[in-house]
């Protein structure tokens, strides 16, 4: 992980000690949210004095807010603009208040990511995007995104990698094909449609891949065996299929586009249409599909050429069990936290927050 000179140094210095200001950059970048039991497994401390202390810090100078959660333990909402903003990432979206389901996935999206600081995270959209876009070459088409409507209206946004999951690379070999893994982050409150949608959402992107790796992150060893088999037929199955039969059905399309044989146009067709344009483009697709439009080759033959062009793909699948001691939400309710009546006591002393900060609060 790579944590900025520059702004470890911005965060010191509105009052935090070296580890504090790492930790905050963590928060602020993967999840917005953290209990004080991820910052001692960050300082590798124990209950006492230190974790309180940074606890009413934090209460004491406006930059975070907490609450208790079904009597399982403080947690606290790290918002405030000056910090994201020393950081140079105000405009993230962990600033803002969300619901409880999206604030347990995020805990567990950080004990992940504090158990693997010495991964090289891709960190923001830009950064995914531009990897992508410019590093390997992937059209943003393929790009897993999202339309939010403006605020003016006639003017959506297109967001990429709206889920935030961690993304990492890897350079195993001097001068080879980085190695990028994609992960999904199961806190165990969504049903397996929530896992073919993430899966749907990426696999444009997973087409232009060589060869990636997958980790399934979750809470209980439980959720892994039916992942997989779903990665494994949603993903790898895909993959691994013969192609001809999907570029001869894209050919038999784009003869009817280009003939003006729809009438009325079938959403189906042009939605693949487009898709075939994108995944079946250049010179060998271009003069096999001239070939046939002329009759000069005949289906058995074209097929037999199209399946030696699928190439090796090599898709790896991997998990990750968050021990349920490293996520608090996923504690015993009976256990204490010895850190509580301290940080109470800062609460109940009053917390200073900027104009804006307060605005964003009601937000």
């Amino acid at each position: 992980m790579n944590f900025p000179p520059a702004y470890v140094e911005r965060i010191k210095d509105l009052g935090y000690t070296e580890p504090e200001a790492r930790f905050l950059y963590i928060v602020a970048v993967f999840s917005g949210y953290f209990t004080l039991g991820h910052f001692r497994l960050f300082t590798q401390s124990s209950f006492g004095k230190r974790s309180s202390s940074f606890a009413q810090k934090l209460l004491k100078n406006g930059h975070a807010t907490v609450r208790d959660y079904m009597q399982r333990g403080l947690i606290f909402h790290l918002f405030s603009r000056t910090i994201y903003g020393a950081i140079e990432k105000d405009n993230l979206r962990n600033r803002k208040r969300h619901s409880f389901d999206f604030i347990r996935t995020r805990l567990v999206l950080l004990d992940f990511v504090l158990a693997n600081q010495e991964l090289a995270y891709l960190e923001t959209e830009q950064d995914k995007v531009d990897f992508f876009c410019k590093k390997l070459g992937v059209s943003k088409d393929f790009l897993p995104a999202k339309l939010y409507q403006g605020a003016s209206a006639g003017q959506p946004a297109v967001r990429y990698f709206v889920d935030k999951f961690p993304l990492f690379v890897a350079y195993p070999v001097p001068g080879a094909p980085p190695v990028v893994t994609f992960s999904y982050v199961d806190a165990g409150l969504e049903g397996p449609s929530s896992f073919r949608s993430h899966l749907a959402a990426y696999q444009g992107l997973f087409r232009q891949l060589d060869s990636f790796q997958f980790v399934y992150i979750a809470t209980k060893s439980a959720y892994f065996g039916a992942a997989e088999q779903r990665f494994r037929s949603l993903v790898q199955g895909a993959r691994e299929a013969d192609p001809s039969s999907e570029v001869l059905w894209y050919f038999g399309i784009r003869r009817k586009w280009e003939n003006d044989e729809y009438i009325v146009p079938v959403t189906r067709d042009l939605e693949y249409l487009n898709e075939g344009r994108r995944r079946f483009c250049g010179e060998r697709f271009e003069m096999f599909y001239q070939e046939w439009l002329s009759g000069e080759i005949e289906e058995g033959k074209l097929r037999a050429e199209l399946s030696e062009m699928k190439p090796h793909r090599a898709v790896s699948f991997n998990t990750f069990l968050v021990e349920p001691h490293e996520c608090s939400l996923a504690a015993d309710p009976r256990g204490g936290d010895s850190d509580v009546g301290e940080v109470r006591d800062a609460c109940r002393h009053g917390s200073r927050h900027s104009d804006s900060d307060a605005k964003l609060l009601r937000d």
